[in-house]
């Protein structure tokens, strides 16, 4: 007996010891104080939008209503303001959990959930240790401080859901009332939330109201037990017996939970896009939720604007149905700054972003990568290139590549480009390559589009499965994409990744600086001289007549059967690509029906069809309209010069005078591969299920058959070509060259 006592008073004395040296935390958790953060424009001063709530701290218990504190008493620790911090009933049945295995959880009383959500130090793990530490900790808390104070300090930091920390931001998200607005029936079911509120949450968001309609009849019945005279009518009231909702009817009714506020309209894909942004370099969204932060975009609100009039008023002036989709992206080559894009009218509405999402084929608009691998090997815009048939004729693992008009047999770079001509761009491809010994992987090409931001994995899938196709722009790319890709011809060669944040301050402290790290992609020499030829697009060739006053280049680009079509234009100051396409919806029996918001309905897939229009029409006007307004208030900056660097390297011999070609700019029509899937084929759509017009000598090829708009997998499928036809011997070039091959530097 004796060496009982002296094993509990051992016991005890170690308890007392370990209770005096558990001192209360000073330090404040970062969930407690969390604050949501601002999105601003890129002056830093104009908000686009607010991400998380915003926490306002009640600094008076009287503000806060006796039936609200009651009702989280109620559901949280009746006991509350009797007790000495902890409930001795509570602990050992947490006591009896944790030795037999069932749970190491629960019990808490409103100052142990104070002092762990509250005070820095006191872990949330599941484990006997962190809990007994709280227990001490709650102790001395409930005798150093008054329990108006730990309720008032539990009431302003406790999650509630939808993003809400503390009672008054909880008011305001469930119901659009300050705390003491709320009547019995909302101070309840805000008591009741606090259980568990990202499970309420996940099950509201899909209708399902069980579990916290469960939760506040509890409540209404718990206030009523604590306080018979004051709350004895609201189980009545609010149609709870037996601690059971009998009539859902008298539920109170939220607030509705909509994404309009915060992510409706355009604001939403720019919200979107910072928040994706800052999540790959780090910062997780949840972060971002609650760290108050100020985050400074590189959206111009102006452009905003403009890019979006720019994209309406010609679809309009078209008489463009909803089944038309474009996207836009302008950037500052300087930089890499996106300023401004168009990627949907309305986020809630349609969350697929066109100018960073929609991942289409670049057709023509590709073909100036080749032109500035071309040139920065120093070779020399003179050099003379095939017309009317490329060379080899047979380009290895490669159907033939011709076009849809007679461009001669030989070509200089300059009307090359301006007048889009395939067979000059593949045979390009391939003299890179041959003079290399890098036949059939494009090295020179591939790694100047890479350099230039274009997704590496796309080039190079896009390279094995098409080869010398690659040259004309068989690969998938991005609206942004391109306006990033094309800022190493405004740029001098140098080349700045896209992005979207300029800072991320906290405080005077700056989080999370721009990412802008320059790159040199081709020399200033080369890219001046495809400058030179890209101007031509504009002066004479496939988009003629449509500059904008000032010195401006770019390319046309446009798909098979017109299934996509580009322009994608610059300035020294700005660079802005436009993709559009066209998709309807089919049902598996090949019955066409309409859109419904915005997307196919249930049962239909979309499938691309032909939009009816160049890279010279419609994507040329918008761009021309949205580069007019985006320009007007710009100082006017010349070009660099043409260089006349290099050396010709004529594939074939320099024309005799030849007929004046007809502009056209036309990746190769169907015909050429075949698609990757033909199983959502329309039986009758030739061109879609491999059967179409086959013919190697008319120079045509087959499209992509992809028309999901997502740009997911690949478009074109098994390359099906076999084996490569024997290659031809290619001339000896004319002139010297750089001996660097592969890079593009």
């Amino acid at each position: 007996m004796a060496g009982f006592t002296i094993l509990v008073a051992g016991v005890f004395g170690m308890i007392a010891v370990a209770y005096a040296n558990t001192p209360i935390p000073k330090g404040t958790q970062a969930d407690a104080i969390a604050q949501g953060s601002v999105i601003y424009y890129r002056d830093g001063k104009t908000p686009i939008g607010r991400v998380g709530q915003s926490r306002v701290n009640i600094d008076d218990i009287n503000k806060i209503p006796r039936h609200v504190q009651d009702a989280v008493i109620a559901a949280e620790n009746r006991s509350f303001r009797d007790d000495s911090g902890i409930s001795f009933k509570g602990l050992m049945r947490s006591v009896w959990m944790t030795v037999t295995g069932e749970q190491v959880q629960g019990a808490s009383t409103i100052t142990q959930q104070m002092a762990r959500n509250y005070y820095d130090g006191l872990s949330r793990e599941v484990s006997a240790q962190r809990k007994i530490k709280e227990i001490f900790i709650a102790i001395k808390l409930n005798k150093e401080m008054k329990k108006e104070d730990i309720l008032l300090q539990y009431l302003n930091t406790v999650p509630f859901g939808r993003g809400a920390n503390g009672i008054e931001a909880a008011a305001r998200a469930f119901f659009k009332k300050h705390v003491w607005e709320l009547n019995e029936a909302q101070a309840a079911y805000l008591a009741g939330r606090i259980q568990s509120p990202t499970t309420f949450d996940v099950l509201e968001k899909e209708g399902k109201f069980a579990a916290t309609q469960e939760r506040f009849a509890y409540v209404i019945d718990g206030m009523a037990q604590l306080d018979p005279a004051k709350y004895g009518g609201l189980p009545a009231k609010y149609g709870v017996q037996g601690a059971k909702l009998v009539d859902a009817k008298k539920f109170p009714k939220l607030a509705k939970q909509s994404d309009k506020d915060t992510l409706g309209g355009l604001k939403g894909y720019m919200i979107i896009q910072v928040m994706e942004e800052l999540k790959q370099g780090g910062l997780s969204p949840d972060q971002v939720r609650s760290g108050g932060y100020k985050i400074t975009s590189t959206f111009d609100k102006r452009l905003m604007s403009a890019a979006q009039k720019a994209v309406k008023d010609r679809m309009r002036a078209g008489a463009l149905s909803k089944e038309f989709h474009a996207g836009l992206a302008a950037v500052d080559p300087r930089n890499g700054r996106v300023l401004a894009f168009y990627g949907g009218d309305d986020y809630v509405t349609r969350n697929l972003n066109e100018a960073f999402d929609a991942k289409k084929q670049a057709a023509s608009a590709f073909k100036p990568y080749v032109l500035a691998a071309w040139l920065d090997s120093g070779r020399s815009l003179t050099s003379f290139v095939p017309g009317n048939k490329t060379v080899p004729e047979e380009l290895p693992g490669t159907k033939p590549i011709g076009n849809s008009h007679n461009v001669g047999a030989a070509i200089d770079l300059v009307t090359a480009t301006a007048q889009s001509v395939n067979t000059a761009f593949a045979s390009m491809g391939y003299e890179l390559d041959e003079k290399s010994g890098t036949v059939g992987e494009l090295s020179a090409v591939k790694q100047v589009a890479i350099d230039a931001g274009l997704d590496k994995g796309r080039m190079e899938q896009d390279v094995r499965d098409h080869k010398y196709a690659f040259t004309i722009g068989s690969a998938l790319v991005t609206p942004v994409e391109q306006a990033a890709g094309y800022s190493i011809f405004a740029n001098a060669g140098k080349h700045v990744d896209y992005h979207v944040v300029q800072e991320v301050k906290r405080g005077k402290l700056v989080v999370v600086p721009e990412q802008a790290t320059v790159k040199n992609v081709i020399s200033p020499e080369a890219a001046a001289d495809a400058t030179v030829a890209m101007e031509e697009v504009l002066k004479t060739g496939t988009a003629r007549g449509k500059g904008i006053g000032r010195p401006a280049a770019g390319k046309t680009g446009t798909n098979n059967d017109e299934k996509e079509a580009w322009f994608v234009g610059y300035t020294p100051q700005l660079v802005t690509a436009v993709g559009m396409y066209h998709e309807q919806c089919y049902t598996k029996s090949g019955k066409r029906v309409p859109l419904k918001n915005l997307a196919c309905p249930e049962k239909a897939q979309p499938k691309e069809v032909s939009l009816g229009f160049e890279g010279a029409g419609p994507p040329t006007d918008i761009w021309r309209a949205f580069m007019l307004e985006a320009m007007k208030d710009e100082k006017v900056e010349q070009f660099p010069p043409r260089s006349s660097t290099g050396q010709p390297d004529n594939i074939v011999p320099s024309p005799t005078p030849t007929p004046t070609p007809t502009p056209e700019d036309e990746f190769p029509l169907d015909g050429m591969f075949p698609p990757d899937n033909t199983d959502n084929c329309d039986p009758m759509d030739l061109s879609c299920n491999g059967m179409g017009d086959l013919d190697p000598g008319n120079g045509h090829g087959n499209g992509n058959g992809h028309g999901n708009g997502r740009g997911n997998g690949d478009p074109w499928g098994d390359n099906g070509f076999g084996q490569s036809p024997a290659m031809a011997p290619a001339p000896s070039p004319s002139g010297g060259r750089r001996t660097t091959t592969g890079t593009g530097k």
